[in-house]
């Protein structure tokens, strides 16, 4: 169901969240440092000890959803701005805080780091709370300046506005994630001959092979000596609205897993299944906007039906309604004792460059308002 009169979800977060932002230019600048999902936050002792440094660091400590094991959204660093080096401005995600009545050398320095005209700028914009800036100090970096006249009012818009400030970085790891899958050399051959059988597209990484053809069914599959990597579409005919909700969805995929998706090919008595057991990691949905369509996200825990093997999956539902398919994507990981964040933020880039081969209009007026 093609949703066209809804914009962005990175937009609404985009505008919502930034005071100014502008880029300069990466000319005769190093290219960032550091790993995915690691920040960098540069504030003064005073502020970080306080109610709004504590809650700064909640909201980017928070728990990453429905993994194995716990990970936090991101990984932290802290530095005394008296103590930044060259190295630590050069690195991927940094995060300035400051509030503009602190007179202490901190403070200062971290001040000393915007231009004086930016800062007078931010200074007399006494609802504004957030400057970002894209390469600052290094190529394919990503800087926040988090401010306010004092540190209670930084910490009430931090409360107002604290996960918009956490996406703002995932929507700039996803798309470091997208531009390198475009630019990489992905399996033409593969995404030609997946496109003209089932008549839609998604752009499959190098490395990727083909596991598994049916007429409803395909299956890619990445195996690396530190994870196995997986990305399964099914398709059935679309019924009624009913097949986006939870049961059905989860019954669809254990359908679809126990007919195609085995631990071992050689072993059909060992299949993968939803894991619905762990009442602290159970599956999630919510509805969103897929590239303009309508669908629902799906996020939980996979295990084989004999308990051997498991770890974290997130998929897609949504409808090719012109040809009367509903489809089913997913992005599975087994990577045992590994961090898998950053394997199913990647999933989540992969499995958003699914898209129907046509253009596709929907006769579902009703669903453009579901949202």
């Amino acid at each position: 169901m093609k949703i066209s009169n809804l914009p962005s979800l990175v937009l609404l977060v985009f505008l919502g969240l930034v005071a100014t932002s502008c880029s300069t230019s990466t000319s005769g600048i190093p290219a960032a440092i550091g790993s995915a999902g690691k920040i960098t936050i540069i504030m003064p002792s005073g502020l970080k000890a306080g109610p709004a440094g504590k809650l700064l660091d909640s909201l980017l400590r928070r728990e990453a959803s429905v993994l194995p094991r716990e990970e936090y959204v991101y990984d932290l660093r802290y530095v005394n701005p008296e103590t930044t080096t060259r190295s630590h401005k050069n690195l991927r995600n940094i995060i300035f805080a400051f509030t503009f009545d602190d007179q202490s050398p901190e403070a200062g320095k971290v001040k000393s780091m915007i231009e004086s005209k930016s800062l007078e700028m931010l200074q007399a914009n006494p609802d504004g709370y957030v400057h970002t800036q894209s390469d600052v100090f290094a190529r394919g970096q990503e800087v926040m300046f988090l401010f306010g006249p004092n540190a209670e009012t930084l910490e009430q818009n931090l409360r107002a506005n604290g996960k918009r400030i956490s996406d703002y970085f995932n929507e700039k790891e996803k798309q470091r994630l997208r531009t390198g899958i475009l630019k990489s050399n992905a399996n033409q051959a593969l995404t030609e001959q997946i496109e003209k059988k089932f008549g839609f597209n998604i752009r499959i990484p190098f490395g990727y092979q083909l596991a598994d053809q049916q007429k409803d069914f395909v299956w890619l599959r990445q195996i690396n000596p530190a994870d196995d990597k997986d990305i399964w579409i099914a398709r059935k005919k679309f019924t009624s609205m009913e097949d986006f909700s939870k049961d059905q969805l989860i019954r669809f995929r254990n359908d679809v897993c126990g007919k195609y998706l085995f631990e071992d090919p050689e072993k059909p008595d060992t299949y993968l299944v939803t894991e619905t057991r762990v009442s602290s990691k159970p599956v999630t949905i919510k509805t969103i906007n897929f590239n303009g369509f309508y669908a629902v996200e799906m996020r939980g825990l996979w295990r084989t039906n004999i308990p051997s093997m498991g770890g974290p999956f997130l998929g897609y539902a949504l409808v090719d309604e012109a040809a009367g398919w509903f489809y089913y994507i997913e992005g599975f990981v087994f990577s045992p004792s590994k961090p898998q964040r950053e394997i199913i933020r990647e999933m989540e880039v992969i499995l958003n460059t699914f898209k129907f081969s046509a253009s596709k209009e929907s006769k579902i007026d009703t669903l453009k308002n579901s949202l």
